[in-house]
């Protein structure tokens, strides 16, 4: 079960614990004098997974699809000969820590960026403000409402472009959730605006799934990514494998920070919860190899993109939202519930917006692929706009 926001104030909403009534009025501190307004929450549940079937072209999951290089599919295949020893991930931490100048007390592996965010929900249970940053992946928040936190919602703008304002945030949040770049959005936050919000006595937790796919011209590496700063009190990043290497199935992802902040969340992570050949995995990606080949895909992606948001810029009515920076792009459009199903009649899957908290029924997220599926796709998308 998970909790319903209990209203809406100055882009700031408050969830209620799992086991408090749903829809309550419940001002923010500090905003007293201001009215809430009730409303259904989202389903957090829902993930793009869902909308995958039979014959369907996969818009809605945002996994790169191609062949694993030989590089990365050795070591996984080889890996399976070893299964009957329990997993040794220090080999793989080493690893994952040269790849970001740390070190590896500094490195937790999980299952999955989605164990990450469960870690983090169980290991603080002394937060007494949590809040999210949203529009975004909901599973942080979903995690945290788990395990019977009180969750405070900041609603990035629509009409800015989703633009983070730190000062947004309530200055005695002791923990703050935000993506870069967020999912669904595709926007990419400076690093100084993020890390503008680490402060003494908060932890700030920074999803960076999809920092491996951003690119700028000029600039070498993955711009705005924090992980490897190092000096930021607090500081929390998650990453993942999952997307840019197709190992969604596989399930491996990390966390960068602190020891001391990472020893309270190794303590309620259960014993060898990366397997052998995920941990496999995770050495092969964070070598040079690995990096050089995910800046060339990031930049192809970038392409691929612009491609993307070209061709929806012809289709009436339809709008995208900021400046996509990532591998998918949302975007507005009136009646998107509708237009959702008829792609679907089409053999076309995407991902609807409205599950998303700061959204609505007029919002799709659309990933982005080749060119020539583009192509296909923004066709038919048309033909449905003009039906």
């Amino acid at each position: 079960m998970r909790g319903q926001p209990s209203g809406s104030l100055s882009g700031v909403e408050e969830n209620p614990r799992v086991d408090e009534p749903a829809g309550r009025d419940v001002p923010v501190a500090g905003t007293s004098h201001v009215a809430a307004t009730s409303h259904p929450d989202p389903d957090l549940g829902h993930h793009g997974d869902a909308e995958v079937g039979e014959g369907l072209v996969d818009l809605a999951v945002n996994v790169r699809r191609a062949p694993l290089p030989q590089w990365l599919a050795g070591p996984i295949t080889d890996s399976l000969a070893d299964l009957a020893r329990y997993p040794d991930a220090a080999s793989a931490r080493a690893a994952v820590a040269a790849r970001h100048g740390r070190d590896p007390d500094e490195v937790l592996l999980t299952a999955g960026a989605a164990e990450a965010f469960v870690l983090i929900a169980q290991a603080l249970r002394g937060v007494h403000r949590p809040v999210v940053v949203h529009p975004q992946f909901t599973e942080p928040e979903a995690a945290l409402l788990a395990a019977g936190h009180r969750v405070e919602r900041v609603l990035l703008d629509a009409a800015d472009g989703f633009r983070l304002d730190p000062g947004r945030v309530p200055a005695d949040a002791d923990l703050v959730m935000i993506g870069n770049p967020t999912n669904p959005t595709s926007v990419l936050h400076p690093a100084s605006a993020v890390a503008a919000l680490a402060r003494p006595g908060r932890v700030l937790v920074v999803d960076e799934a999809f920092a491996d796919t951003t690119a700028a011209p000029g600039r070498p590496g993955e711009p705005e990514s924090l992980a490897t700063r190092r000096e930021l009190p607090g500081l929390l990043v998650v990453r993942s494998l999952t997307k840019t290497w197709g190992l969604a199935g596989l399930r491996i992802g990390y966390l960068l920070g602190a020891p001391e902040l990472l020893t309270r969340l190794a303590a309620v992570q259960p014993l060898w919860p990366v397997s052998t050949p995920a941990l496999a995995a995770a050495t092969a990606c964070a070598g040079p190899v690995a990096v050089e080949a995910e800046r060339a895909i990031a930049a192809q992606l970038a392409a691929d993109r612009d491609h993307l948001v070209a061709r929806l810029a012809d289709l009436p009515g339809v709008r995208v939202a900021g400046r996509p920076a990532s591998a998918f792009v949302l975007i507005h459009l009136p009646g998107a519930a509708a237009v959702r199903a008829a792609l679907r009649a089409r053999g076309w899957a995407v991902r609807r917006g409205d599950t998303f908290p700061g959204l609505g029924p007029d919002w799709l997220r659309v990933a982005v692929r080749d060119r020539a599926t583009t192509d296909a796709f923004t066709r038919v998308l048309g033909e449905i706009l003009e039906a």
